[in-house]
């Protein structure tokens, strides 16, 4: 299946309306706080077992894409975030929404959004296939340097201290331990349970960690109420003058967001601070930031869609989830028999034809949905939450159960969610722990069989050219942190 035939299967009903509800219901849970595009991918996995691979990734891709997009609208008109990465839009989109214009505020946000996501559709096309070709001539050292490299490189980069994003990755690499040994067949760290003999299964783990400590974390603040502001049509479609003025920082914004996409686990949010901060720094009006400004509207909306086409680069040519919503990704293709990594577009090319096609596909109907429909998704917000979070509960459950049909998947799932919430107060990011537990077996067995070709020595790892140039971009991720910090302390003294 090539790209254009990719399209083409998009436009049959079926696929069609797996996409339209996929985006619909994405941008729906963007829009109601406390529900996040990741949580909903995670309950939605189990679902997808009886589906097509190909339907199954249409559907989460447009999830993906309507989540992202969804948060403006509650950004916009409760100051409230529906996303954690329309926090930035929070400062500037409520304050031109309370100017009275809220329909000029979230047309804005909508059209930097699809710009965004265009963008970021070009890179996803013209670099996924160079760079999974180069992969491809990898041998197990260099893979193996390489997941290290991608866990060093999601822990410098994740919020908070490195420190924490490294421990957090190593937890997940530890997590991912327990179960029958790869190569010799036995079944190690079980400490006598059964229910580990295969595991810690990756749905309950991820619907545990994003879902139930989230539901938890909202469910102490479920009677907080928020001062909203009426949507309005008016303003929403903007017009060509728009996009000329606006278009410089439209396609600045959507650079960054791919650039800042492509490493792992640094994801929108950040791409929508930086984004902020590069238009008002070069902006000749920054003091109107944070009062209303439509310039940071557009940055933090265009840079937000555009990181999405950037964190799918990495899933497709080298197999490494550029965050959460990619590492879900990933474990979808792995329910379906499929292998991620460089091979793919080889030996499944409809796999990786439809996720691009289905990336811009998505942009535009959600366009047109956010265009069309923001008076009905608007009144989503209002949806209380005591309603909401048990039917969440209840998702949660099924689908940890609907794993394996085993009651010990609940438990564990409810133990994870407990080790999400910890984390979550202790400021441990969780994009490092998830990656680091999906891509913990990729890395074990690559160096199982390095090991195997090398009599058990580990010197080809520092001899080889390629795995000893990712070891060194590792020692400079790692070293990094501690150079900044220390650089930051004499600054101060």
């Amino acid at each position: 299946m090539t790209l254009i035939d990719a399209f083409l299967h998009l436009l049959s009903p079926g696929p069609m309306m797996i996409m339209f509800i996929g985006v619909t219901i994405g941008i729906a849970v963007g829009v109601m706080p406390g529900i996040t595009a990741g949580m909903l991918m995670a309950l939605t996995l189990p679902f997808t077992y009886s589906m097509a691979p190909v339907d199954a990734i249409i559907l989460l891709i447009s999830m993906f894409v309507g989540g992202i997009s969804g948060g403006l609208v509650t950004a916009t008109l409760m100051r409230i975030p529906g996303e954690p990465n329309a926090v930035m839009t929070t400062l500037d989109g409520y304050p031109l929404a309370k100017k009275g214009y809220p329909g000029r505020a979230l047309g804005l946000g909508n059209s930097g959004s699809i710009v965004g996501g265009f963008v970021g559709w070009i890179f996803l096309v013209t670099l996924t296939r160079p760079i999974a070709d180069i992969a491809v001539l990898l041998g197990p050292w260099e893979n193996f340097a390489l997941v290290l490299t991608a866990l060093v490189l999601v822990s410098s980069l994740s919020r908070g201290s490195f420190l924490k994003g490294m421990i957090s990755a190593l937890l997940g690499v530890l997590v991912a331990m327990p179960g029958v040994d790869q190569t010799s067949g036995l079944v190690r760290l079980t400490f006598g349970a059964d229910a580990l003999t295969n595991g810690f299964q990756l749905l309950p783990v991820v619907i545990g960690l994003f879902a139930l400590s989230q539901l938890i974390a909202d469910t102490i603040h479920v009677e907080q109420s928020t001062d909203h502001i009426k949507a309005s049509m008016r303003g929403v479609m903007i017009g060509l003058r728009d996009y000329v003025v606006h278009g410089w920082n439209m396609i600045r914004s959507a650079l960054i967001g791919v650039w800042i996409g492509i490493h792992p686990g640094v994801g929108a949010t950040v791409s929508a601070i930086v984004a902020y901060t590069v238009a008002k720094n070069v902006s000749k009006k920054p003091e109107e930031f944070g009062q209303g400004s439509e310039e940071a509207i557009v940055a933090a909306e265009t840079a937000n869609n555009a990181t999405t086409g950037g964190t799918l680069i990495p899933l497709l040519a080298l197999g490494i989830p550029g965050g959460i919503a990619d590492a879900i990704l990933l474990a979808a293709l792995v329910m379906h028999n499929l292998r991620p990594g460089p091979l793919l577009a080889t030996t499944n090319p409809e796999i990786v034809n439809t996720i691009m096609a289905t990336h811009l596909a998505a942009h535009v109907v959600m366009f047109a949905l956010m265009t069309a429909g923001v008076l009905l998704f608007a009144r989503l917000m209002l949806v209380p939450r005591a309603i909401l979070f048990p039917l969440v509960l209840v998702f949660c459950i099924v689908g940890a159960y609907s794993v394996d049909g085993q009651i010990s998947d609940v438990w564990i799932m409810l133990i994870f969610g407990i080790v999400g919430l910890v984390m979550e107060l202790a400021r441990f990011p969780m994009a490092p722990f998830v990656i680091g537990f999906v891509l913990a077996p990729m890395a074990e067995g690559k160096l199982r069989s390095a090991l195997m070709i090398s009599d058990g020595s580990m010197l080809p790892l520092f001899t080889r050219p390629g795995s000893l140039a990712l070891l060194a971009v590792a020692a400079i991720c790692f070293v990094w942190p501690f150079w900044r910090e220390w650089r930051a302390r004499r600054a101060k003294t």
